[in-house]
């Protein structure tokens, strides 16, 4: 295993995943970059406990139980690129749950993306039709033959597949009239008898049947029919090309621009929009795509972390809550004060990523919560590193002690001005030693004091 192996394997993992322990880096490492990029796509292989699990430790059925369930899902998950599937498409398609305040909606919407997350562009806009969370959030409930709401038609066109320019008003029209007759079963209300699901219904006396045209095809159409038109639309590839891009590989401007702001990397969108048309829509073809390719390969440091994928990759770094224990509802209050409430995204657009995650307040919520989570010596996490250190023998050189912990908290790639600085404090202190327990003691409160000035540094904030 060379370095370069170790540093490629992580930065797949941060983007496929929300990063791995040094251990679990270095057992993927051990195998060539293409069968964990295979591994990650096949996450059938590896059995999915962990719901089991929670539902004996976590009760409640509020969105802050909810969501920090889920950053244990992130953190302990043997599928990380199923879980990240489900935040990206959480991302895209992004019902709030300030709306209807249903949490078995909202909740299920998140099983749903692990279960088709990874399959085709057709069987997930097909489940996100039949969502409740998604029927409720974008009125098409009251989608009805008689009076066609088009707040679910226009928002699949323009957010969820295809984007603005790509459509017409009349386009809208048909494709609400298609959907008109798709909504849900109406759950028991909340008091006295606590939360109870609700489920995807179809009725069809109330589904308008007449000729419909939509992206210059006519027939009498349903939802299905609207959703086999729209994924065969070069606009859908090229949609979906550039949301994968977005969170995957790097920060592009906000959906709303696309419009009128080319993408950074043209041929990059070409060879994910290739790899779509090639397969039929098939996420997995086109995930396997994006990671062989150079361009992903060679895209470090040019993604701001989500809260959620700051939060989870401190936790997995320290290595604590490897099993439920309390104290884990802090950690969803913590991506809320970072700008991510997950199951609430703001708007219909969802959240806005890139340099937009990081705002004066913001950052400092960032920043303050990884310095804390690294300052105790006894997180697993952190005593790995201060062992692997020990276990050098001899002393480090300033030099050497900035570039092994750089190493073992990550591998973090940092710029010139960080790591002058990281040396600095380094030769403040003079060579690294454990030769007596005084020296020992002192040794490892700058190792955690390096760890802390890493993860608070502006390239931490980069996936």
């Amino acid at each position: 295993m060379t370095d370069t192996d170790l540093d490629l394997t992580a930065h797949l993992l941060r983007r496929a995943g929300f990063g791995a322990g040094r251990e679990e880096l270095e057992d993927y490492a051990s195998l060539r970059y293409e069968d964990v990029v295979e591994d990650l796509l096949h996450p059938e292989r590896h059995p999915d406990e962990i719901t089991d699990i929670l539902d004996r430790y976590y009760d409640g059925e509020g969105v802050p139980s909810a969501a920090a369930k889920w950053i244990y899902h992130m953190v302990n998950t043997r599928r990380p690129l199923e879980e990240k599937m489900a935040l990206f498409w959480h991302h895209v398609f992004a019902p709030g749950w300030g709306k209807s305040e249903h949490g078995p909606a909202s909740f299920t919407q998140i099983d749903t993306f692990r279960r088709v997350g990874m399959s085709d562009v057709r069987t997930i806009l097909i489940e996100l039709s039949r969502d409740p969370a998604m029927i409720f959030w974008l009125d098409n409930n009251e989608n009805r033959k008689t009076q066609p709401n088009e707040n679910f038609g226009r928002e699949l066109l323009e957010l969820f597949s295809m984007g603005v320019g790509n459509y017409t008003e009349h386009d809208i029209k048909n494709a609400a009239r298609a959907f008109t007759g798709w909504t849900f079963s109406q759950p028991i209300p909340l008091y006295p008898f606590g939360h109870y699901p609700t489920r995807f219904v179809y009725r069809e006396d109330d589904h308008d049947d007449s000729e419909k045209t939509f992206l210059g095809q006519t027939g009498r159409f349903n939802g299905e029919d609207i959703v086999d038109i729209i994924v065969k639309q070069p606009a859908a590839a090229r949609f979906l090309s550039r949301h994968l891009y977005n969170f995957f590989v790097a920060d592009e401007p906000q959906v709303p621009a696309w419009e009128q702001v080319p993408p950074q990397d043209p041929e990059a969108i070409e060879t994910l929009m290739r790899a779509y048309t090639e397969s039929g829509g098939d996420i997995r073809s086109i995930l396997r795509a994006l990671f062989n390719s150079d361009f992903f390969k060679d895209a470090r440091s040019r993604k701001v972390k989500s809260p959620a994928e700051l939060v989870a990759g401190v936790i997995k770094l320290v290595g604590t809550y490897r099993f439920p224990q309390p104290g884990l509802l802090e950690y969803a209050e913590a991506t809320t004060l970072m700008g991510q409430s997950l199951f609430d995204p703001p708007t219909v657009e969802g959240w806005h990523t890139g340099k937009e995650w990081i705002d004066g307040g913001t950052l400092n919520e960032r920043v303050n919560f990884a310095v804390d989570e690294v300052a105790d010596a006894t997180k697993p996490g952190v005593q790995s590193i201060i062992e692997r250190l020990e276990s050098q023998g001899g002393a480090l050189s300033p030099d050497e002690f900035v570039d092994r912990c750089l190493e073992l908290t990550g591998p973090v790639s940092v710029g010139s001005e960080t790591r002058e600085g990281l040396v600095r404090y380094a030769e403040s202190g003079g060579a690294l030693g454990f030769a007596s327990e005084e020296e020992s003691d002192l040794s490892v409160s700058r190792i955690v004091r390096m760890i802390q000035l890493i993860v608070a540094s502006r390239d931490y904030q980069f996936a």
